[in-house]
């Protein structure tokens, strides 16, 4: 079982300082994010799944962070379940805003169909989560989401409209890719700085493109 590096301060024991101080990086990043999409006032139904997506994965780190990984061992394992279903609501509205951003190029009826397939998507992955308590389907459901959903849909979009969300929200999605290589093949820089913590500063940058990307959105030339 690999060592868990545990520090106190102020008296408070807290495990896995850098792999927690990172995961609240993001969450800080993420919840700047939403802000800042909040006060841009765009109507557009795309920007409030980027909205939404940013706020909780906000809340999904700071909970992975302070509960799943800092002071989980004043809990039990079955505290790690919130962290994970909120990632999991998280993935599914990013996905969304990619299937409202394809309205610049799909009908209205394909877009609808792709909606319904995103939601019974979420469904049985988050079924399967709590039945199972298995983290695997947190990670696949993260993996088919932004490998499969929004880098084939936003990919779609760059290649017909080469437009600069896309590009942007698409190196995103290769760091989320080397993030999750480095978490799944345990990559670690240093025992401090574990695959985790590196996951999480690549997480990081991965978010800075996505809001890059859905703050260049331009939905004008959708089609009717």
């Amino acid at each position: 079982m690999e060592k868990i590096n545990t520090v106190f301060l102020f008296g408070i024991k807290i495990d896995e300082p850098v792999v927690t101080l990172t995961d609240l990086l993001v969450s800080v990043l993420c919840f700047i994010f939403a802000y800042k999409i909040h006060n841009n006032n765009r109507s557009e139904k795309v920007f409030t799944y980027f909205k939404l997506y940013f706020l909780i994965m906000g809340i999904a780190t700071a909970l992975g962070g302070l509960i799943g990984h800092a002071f989980l061992y004043k809990l039990n394992f079955y505290w790690k379940l919130p962290g994970w279903i909120t990632s999991m609501f998280a993935i599914m509205f990013v996905e969304r805003a990619a299937i409202e951003h394809t309205r610049i190029q799909l009908s209205k009826q394909i877009v609808k169909i792709l909606s319904i397939l995103n939601i019974i998507e979420f469904l049985t992955f988050l079924t399967l989560t709590i039945i199972t308590l298995n983290f695997f389907y947190v990670e696949f459901h993260s993996g088919y989401g932004l490998m499969f959903v929004v880098l084939s849909l936003e990919g779609f979009l760059y290649v017909k409209t080469r437009n600069k969300s896309s590009k942007f929200i698409l190196i995103g999605v290769a760091f989320a890719a080397v993030a999750a290589l480095f978490f799944m093949n345990d990559i670690s820089i240093h025992q401090w700085f574990n695959h985790i913590a590196a996951s999480h500063v690549l997480m990081a940058v991965a978010a800075w493109f996505f809001y890059i990307g859905a703050s260049k959105i331009n939905m004008k030339t959708s089609l009717k």
